[in-house]
């Protein structure tokens, strides 16, 4: 079985000797035949020049204007004496009336030819002549006699034969110059196959090949958005995921991201010239988070490298988890205060004193018994009655007062219950960081209010409130008046806020301070939320 070329600078130079050989080959071929035309009108002059030399000659004119069985005799010695001389393969001498003076065959002397007289027209006709002697550069003048009349022709040929020995005594040097251009041609493609096998890292094709698949398959098949730019700024590579998280257009290869990007924190980031690591961008559909880092080759930048994770959903369980916690912190904190006053009321009884005990156990009942009451009264959603003990442990800690409204009225099985834990939740947060540093009684209201209509959602502080001026930015992604502990929220919250309530088509506004008061409308869903995620459904 014949052994396969793997190797990719082999396969290059083989592939260019063989279209060099085969070049040089039909390129010398089509010069051995131009050689032969030109060497058959260099012989057929020559014969022409034999011929006009002959016809010249005074003997051969009078004896052609005078004609005699002697005349004959000498024309056939002279016509033999000069082929023989010139190395001609004949000199035939033609009255006018077709009749030989003189051939090579003297038995064909005295007998018609049968082509006309050509040279009756006085002009010098060349040609190739398929005649008795074999094949011959035959040139024919016009024969004059001594009178100036043309009295017939001189037909001289010289053979073929000699013309190919003439040729192949000239091919061997221009065989040598082929051989040598095709030498220097080799060296040429010996060296473009070393330096493309040096420009392709010493792969072989298969292997190119399979890199080029396997690349393919890990860009469309992983679940990160990738994109890669060159150093003008043209995105070079972008998979599936990117175009779908970024809602890249189908040609958006080629083109440069501030063409394909809407103005924002995602096009700035993406467009920058410094390195990005884990940075959180809230889009109108999604929870990003963004990478990007410059690639420098050589001490050169050679544009960078873009990864998009989706924490949508990661986002949305968070937010569940945190409602979760916040009700597990809530029993525990309870648990622990139920202890401590368990042990106020077995010390009064084992002072003796009931009546203190009873007096502690109503003033218990009439406090943090009141919210508990509240909550499940107004509010049916075991996980909005989770959130909200949980909120109000910490309210407790931070010395805030956290009152649930009477007009509060949420069912047990509400509309995107997961949106509203997630707005409720970051509202709250966004109203007990406002109250830090406040001085004085620091409270926040919240109402949940459902209808068949709409679920309107309101929390109010009373706090230093939002400036006129920022109100417009205060929903922008990353932007936060916060300082110091406070900054852990990024300036995430009411941007995830204002993504969610656009999402689901309701609206959020604001009042300005002193104090604020968000209010979130959400229209009823025609059909029952399913899977809401923290910006939207995302079907995976």
């Amino acid at each position: 079985m014949r052994r396969r070329i793997k190797k990719l600078s082999t396969q290059i130079f083989l592939a260019q000797l063989v279209i060099l050989t085969a070049s040089m080959a039909v390129g010398f071929a089509l010069f051995a035949q131009t050689a032969r035309s030109n060497l058959d009108s260099d012989f057929q002059s020559r014969a022409a020049g034999i011929a006009q030399t002959f016809a010249a000659m005074p003997t051969i004119q009078e004896c052609m204007t005078h004609p005699g069985i002697a005349c004959d005799v000498t024309i056939q010695d002279l016509a033999s004496s000069t082929a023989a001389r010139t190395g001609a393969g004949y000199v035939v001498v033609i009255d006018m009336n077709r009749v030989r003076h003189s051939h090579p065959n003297p038995s064909l002397i005295g007998k018609k030819v049968s082509e006309p007289i050509m040279a009756r027209d006085g002009k010098v006709h060349l040609g190739i002549d398929s005649g008795a002697t074999g094949v011959n550069a035959n040139a024919r003048v016009p024969l004059y006699g001594s009178t100036g009349a043309i009295v017939g022709e001189v037909s001289v040929g010289i053979q073929e034969s000699s013309v190919s020995s003439e040729l192949l005594s000239e091919l061997p040097s221009y065989a040598a110059w082929f051989v040598l251009v095709l030498a220097i041609g080799t060296l040429a493609s010996f060296g473009l196959a070393s330096i493309l096998k040096r420009r392709t890292f010493g792969l072989e094709l298969d292997e190119i090949a399979r890199l080029l698949q396997e690349r393919e398959a890990t860009l469309h098949g992983i679940r990160e958005g990738v994109i890669a730019v060159d150093p003008a700024g043209r995105i070079s590579v972008v998979n599936d995921e990117a175009q779908q998280l970024l809602r890249l257009p189908a040609e958006a290869s080629g083109r440069r991201l501030e063409d394909v990007l809407a103005s924002g924190p995602v096009r700035d980031l993406l467009t920058g010239t410094t390195a990005v690591t884990d940075e959180i961008v809230v889009t109108d559909d999604y929870c990003l988070v963004i990478n990007r880092m410059p690639v420098t080759l050589g001490g050169r930048a050679h544009g960078a490298v873009v990864t998009l994770r989706d924490r949508t959903a990661v986002e949305g369980l968070a937010s569940e988890l945190a409602g979760e916690r916040s009700l597990t912190e809530s029993m525990r904190a309870q648990q622990h205060e139920f202890t401590n006053r368990i042990h106020a009321i077995a010390g009064l009884l084992e002072l003796g004193r009931p009546g203190d005990a009873l007096q502690y156990v109503n003033e218990i009942r009439g406090t943090t018994a009141d919210l508990d009451q509240t909550l499940r009264t107004h509010i049916g959603a075991p996980q909005i009655v989770g959130l909200m003990l949980g909120k109000a442990a910490e309210a407790n800690e931070r010395g805030i007062e956290l009152v649930i409204l009477p007009e509060t009225d949420l069912g047990e099985a509400p509309d995107r219950v997961q949106a509203l834990t997630t707005i409720l939740g970051n509202l709250i947060d966004n109203a007990f960081d406002a109250l830090a540093g406040t001085p004085g009684p620091r409270r926040v209201e919240v109402s949940v209010v459902e209808t068949d209509a709409s679920l309107t959602v309101t929390v109010t502080d009373n706090g230093p409130g939002v400036a006129a001026g920022e109100i417009p930015q205060i929903f922008s992604n990353g932007y936060t008046t916060k300082r110091g502990t406070l900054e852990r929220h990024s300036g995430l919250g009411l941007s995830l806020v204002n993504n969610t309530v656009t999402k689901l088509g309701g609206t959020v506004t604001v009042s300005d301070g002193p104090g604020a008061s968000f209010t979130v409308r959400l229209p009823r869903a025609s059909a029952g939320f399913a899977a809401s995620a923290l910006v939207g459904d995302r079907a995976r």
